[in-house]
C-alpha cells in the first residue's frame, strides 16, 4: 500500500536534510547564486536554497536563460548551477546545457523530479509527454552531461549528489541531478552533520610520459628557426593560463590566440601579436603563424568555425598539440596522461630562447589607419562604434559577444591586464549573451561588463534584470548582420528601448538611449559612465544594415562554401 511508503514529516530547519546538504555544497564549491525557474516538482527544493543563508535564488523568466546565466556565472566563477522542473523544464534548459558542454563549463542542472513513490508504476504524470516511463529526460541530458544522478531514495542521495558534483568540477562539464519532489525536506542519517568540503585530489602527469614528451618537443622546436605558440579555448578547462605565460616568457616566440581563446592569453604581453583565425586573423598574426616552421597549439578546437571553413594553411607535421591530458608532436609521437599544466612548465625550462618570428612580426607590422573623416551628424559606422568601446575597457571590464558580426568585431578589441572576454564560439547558440551577461555580472561584481549583442540575438532570448545593484551592465545593441540572404533573416523591427523601459517598470536601476551619429554615441557612454554608472546601460545603436565587417564577409562566404559541398560521389 502507498500508505507504507509515505515519508516521514519535513525537518523544519532543514537540518540533516537532502535539501540542507545540497545548499551547503553548492556554496561549498563557489555557488553563491542559482539561477531558477519554480515549477511543482521544485518548490520544496527551492524553499530549502532559500533557506541557505550563503545561497541567493534568482528568477529567471525562463528555463533557457536560466541556463544561460548559469553558462555565464560559471565562465567567471568557475562553477554554476540552476534548477529547473521536470521534463518541461528540463528539456527547455537542455539547449544552454548543450552549449556549456561545449565549451567546457562544470555547470550543475539540478531538476526537481517525481515523486519517490512513482518510480516503477504505471502511473502518468503531468509535464511529461504522457507515457509512464520518467526516463525521456534522463536520456535526453545523458548526451550533454558528463554525469547524471536521479535522486529517488535517500539511502544513497548523499553518495549520488558528491559524486555527481566532484565529477563536474573533475571534468570540467555539466552535471544533470534529479531529485524526487518528496526527499529535499526529510531528514536522514547520512546528512546529519554538515557537509565535509570538498578536497579533489590534484591529478599527476605519468612522469615517464612527461619527460619523453617535453624531449621530444623541445628537440622538435629547439632545431626550429622561427616558432610560435597558438593559444586555445582548452587553456581554460586545463587551468593552464600561468603555465602558458611561464612558457612564453622563457622562449621568446610570438603568441597569438585563436579566437575561441579570446581573453584566456595575455594581449598586454610583449609577445602578443593577435588573434590568428587564418584567412581572417588579425593584421599580419596569420602570415607570421602559417609562415613558421613549427607552431605550439595549446589547447585548440578546430571546427568548421575556427578553420574558416577547412581553409587554415596549417601542416601536421609541423605542428605540436597540447591537450589538456596528451601531447602529440608532428605526425607523431603521442604523449598520453601528460597534463597541460606540468607540460608548459617543463617545457619552458628546456627551450632555447628564440625571437625570429616575433622580429619578423615588427618588421612587417604596419598600425591600423586612422578612422576616415566623418561629417557632422554622419549616421554611426560600426568601426566608429567599436573605436569608441574600446577606449572604455580597462582591468575593470568584461567583453560580452554574441554570436554574429560582435563576434568579429570584439575580436579586434585589445584587452587591457585583466579585462575578461566571453562567447560561444563552438556552440554558437544565437541569444546566449542575454543571459549570460546577467549571469557572469552575478559572479564578476567588481566589473563593469560591456555585451555587444545583435537585434535578432536579443530577440531571441529576452532576459533583462534591472535590479543588478552589485555590478553594472552596459548593453551595445546591434543591428543583427546577414551572412546568407533570404527572406528568414529579415527581423521585425522592435522598440528596444520601449520594451527595456517596460521591463524595467521602474524596479531597479536602468537608463536607455537611442544613438544614430557618433555624437550620440559619444554623450550616451558618457552618461553610462559617470551619471548612470551604478544602472543598467542599455544603448540602442542604428547602423546601416550593410555595414559588415570584411572578415564576416571572409568567413561567410568560406563556411558558406564549406557547407554547400555536393555530397560525393557514391
Amino acid at each position: 500500500m502507498e500508505g507504507n511508503n509515505s515519508v516521514p514529516a519535513s525537518s523544519p530547519c532543514g537540518i540533516g536534510t537532502l535539501g540542507r546538504h545540497l545548499a551547503r555544497r553548492l556554496v561549498q564549491i563557489g555557488v553563491k547564486d542559482v539561477f531558477s525557474v519554480p515549477g511543482d516538482f521544485n518548490l520544496t527544493l527551492l524553499d530549502h536554497l532559500i533557506a541557505e543563508p550563503e545561497l541567493n535564488l534568482i528568477g529567471c523568466c525562463n528555463e533557457l536563460n536560466a541556463g544561460y546565466s548559469a553558462d555565464g556565472y560559471a565562465r567567471a566563477k568557475g562553477v554554476g548551477a540552476c534548477v529547473v522542473t521536470f521534463t518541461v523544464g528540463g528539456l527547455s534548459v537542455l539547449n544552454a546545457i548543450a552549449g556549456a558542454y561545449s565549451e567546457n563549463l562544470p555547470l550543475i542542472c539540478i531538476v526537481g523530479g517525481p515523486n519517490s513513490n512513482d518510480y516503477g508504476t504505471n502511473r502518468i504524470l503531468h509535464h511529461t509527454i504522457g507515457v509512464p516511463d520518467f526516463s525521456q529526460e534522463l536520456r535526453c541530458f545523458q548526451t550533454v552531461t558528463c554525469t547524471q544522478a536521479v535522486v529517488n531514495n535517500l539511502d544513497d542521495a548523499h553518495e549520488l549528489i558528491d559524486t555527481a558534483i566532484s565529477t563536474a568540477l573533475k571534468e570540467s562539464k555539466p552535471a544533470y541531478i534529479s531529485i524526487s519532489c518528496n526527499l529535499p525536506g526529510v531528514p536522514h542519517p547520512t546528512f546529519a552533520r554538515e557537509p565535509v568540503p570538498f578536497f579533489l585530489a590534484p591529478k599527476a602527469s605519468n612522469q615517464l610520459g612527461l619527460e619523453a614528451a617535453v624531449e621530444a618537443a623541445a628537440e622538435f622546436l629547439n632545431k626550429s628557426v622561427k616558432p610560435v605558440i597558438v593559444g586555445g579555448p582548452k587553456v581554460r578547462v586545463a587551468k593552464a593560463q600561468h603555465a602558458f605565460v611561464e612558457l612564453a616568457n622563457a622562449c621568446g616566440y610570438p603568441i597569438a590566440v585563436m579566437p575561441s581563446g579570446k581573453g584566456l592569453v595575455p594581449e598586454h604581453h610583449p609577445n602578443f601579436i593577435g588573434t590568428y583565425w587564418g584567412a581572417v586573423s588579425s593584421s599580419f598574426c596569420g602570415e607570421i603563424v602559417e609562415s613558421a616552421d613549427a607552431y605550439v597549439f595549446v589547447g585548440p578546437i578546430f571546427n568548421d568555425y575556427s578553420s574558416v571553413g577547412y581553409s587554415l594553411l596549417i601542416k601536421k607535421e609541423k605542428l605540436i598539440v597540447v591537450e589538456p591530458n596528451r601531447v602529440t608532436i608532428g605526425n607523431g609521437p603521442s604523449f598520453g596522461w601528460v597534463f597541460m599544466t606540468d607540460f608548459l612548465s617543463a617545457l619552458a625550462k628546456k627551450l632555447k630562447k628564440n625571437s625570429t618570428a616575433l622580429e619578423n612580426y615588427h618588421r612587417i607590422y604596419v598600425p591600423p589607419g586612422v578612422a576616415l573623416k566623418r561629417e557632422k551628424d554622419e549616421p554611426l559606422r560600426v568601426n566608429i562604434l567599436f573605436k569608441h568601446i574600446q577606449e572604455m575597457l580597462s582591468g575593470n571590464t568584461a567583453v560580452i559577444a554574441e554570436t554574429g558580426d560582435s563576434w568579429f568585431n570584439c575580436q579586434k578589441l585589445h584587452l587591457p591586464e585583466n579585462c575578461g572576454f566571453e562567447f560561444q564560439m563552438q556552440y554558437g547558440s544565437i541569444g546566449w549573451s542575454v543571459g549570460a551577461t546577467l549571469g557572469y555580472a552575478q559572479a564578476a561584481k567588481d566589473k563593469r561588463i560591456i555585451a555587444c549583442i545583435g537585434d535578432g540575438s536579443f530577440q531571441v532570448s529576452v532576459h533583462i534584470n534591472c535590479e543588478i545593484k552589485f555590478s553594472t551592465v552596459v548593453i551595445f545593441l546591434l543591428l543583427k548582420i546577414r551572412i546568407h540572404d533570404g527572406p528568414y533573416n529579415v527581423i521585425k523591427n522592435w522598440d528596444y528601448t520601449g520594451l527595456v523601459n517596460a521591463i524595467h517598470n521602474g524596479e531597479g536601476k536602468c537608463w536607455t538611449a537611442k544613438v544614430k551619429t557618433e555624437e550620440d554615441l559619444t554623450e550616451a557612454i558618457a552618461t553610462a559612465t559617470s551619471t548612470h554608472k551604478d544602472s543598467l546601460c542599455f544603448i540602442e545603436v542604428f547602423v546601416h544594415k550593410d555595414d559588415t565587417s570584411k572578415e564576416l564577409l571572409e568567413w561567410g562566404s568560406r563556411v558558406s562554401a564549406a557547407n554547400s559541398r555536393p555530397p560525393n560521389p557514391q
